[in-house]
């Protein structure tokens, strides 16, 4: 196995928080890690992305899974999406309030159903057939998101969320592309609300001949662009560092939105954008772990 034909990409969700001081990197670092050893190991791409994202969903620091932020009514739903870049195969969920770890949920809808996309009560019921034991939604309202919905509610002023949506793209010793998304989607949404994390297409997406993408941001924006789409087949064309800025300039100018993504190319090569003030990230293509989080420089 050479690792040159590995790599792997985290985001921990793009935001308006400060870039100074520096946000604390320690869990894109460790989620990055796990997914590398999984590759270095031999195990496949689609592994190595679902084990990054269920590393975030278990950080209560991030806006998934446990610590995801709550809806109008006080209460977490979570979205995930998975995709396989060799077969197109994908599996995603949505406003599920009752499994703490959403994103083998999406697997398993992929692996073990027809379907794509199951929701609410439906995604609940099928997670209890494939063996996933039900987690009170209870468990996954950290204090600190619970104080800032009572803030918001109270019309309070609110300090922007301290980390964001997680998302993984990696790139096996096969050559094979895997992308996996999840979030808690937007502070005080209304109840049944789906976000890009959930759309195939917008907030994730994965072709071996074109490119993996995980987006996070402003989602009703990237499902208008059907972004991760646009910029997986731009990578293809123009390659994955052009494709991503590419794509964050589109989401800027077309429709005004806010956001960043991670893409890999068909080789393999980590490539980043956002317009906003912070993406927290991790990202290797040769062993080393890399972290940043703000703006690249422009070339």
């Amino acid at each position: 196995m050479r690792d040159s034909l590995l790599a792997v990409a985290v985001h921990g969700g793009a935001g308006e928080r400060p870039a100074s001081p520096a946000p604390d990197l320690g869990g894109v670092r460790l989620a990055a890690e796990a997914a590398w050893a999984i590759l270095a190991g031999g195990g496949s791409a689609l592994d190595a992305v679902e084990a990054a994202v269920r590393l975030l969903e278990d950080d209560p620091a991030y806006n998934a899974g446990t610590g995801a932020c709550l809806n109008v009514e006080g209460d977490a739903e979570l979205d995930a999406s998975i995709m396989d870049g060799a077969t197109l195969a994908c599996g995603a969920v949505a406003v599920v309030r009752d499994v703490k770890n959403p994103v083998t949920l999406a697997r398993r809808v992929m692996d073990r159903s027809r379907h794509v996309l199951l929701a609410g009560p439906g995604a609940s019921a099928f997670a209890r057939h494939v063996g996933i034991p039900p987690y009170p939604g209870t468990l996954l309202v950290t204090d600190a998101q619970r104080a800032r919905w009572e803030a918001r509610r109270a019309g309070a002023p609110v300090a922007a969320e301290p980390k964001g949506t997680v998302g993984a793209v990696a790139r096996d010793a096969q050559g094979h592309l895997a992308a996996a998304t999840s979030t808690g989607g937007i502070a005080m949404k209304l109840p049944g609300r789906v976000g890009d994390s959930a759309v195939i297409g917008a907030g994730t997406y994965a072709d071996d001949t074109l490119g993996a993408v995980s987006c996070t941001g402003e989602g009703e924006r990237m499902i208008q662009l059907a972004l991760a789409r646009q910029a997986a087949e731009l990578a293809a064309r123009v390659g994955a560092r052009e494709a991503a800025r590419a794509a964050i300039r589109l989401l800027g100018e077309r429709v005004n939105g806010r956001g960043g993504l991670i893409l890999l190319g068909p080789s393999g090569d980590p490539s980043f954008a956002l317009n906003t003030a912070t993406m927290p990230r991790a990202y290797s293509s040769g062993g080393a772990i890399l972290v940043a989080h703000g703006p690249e420089p422009a070339a």
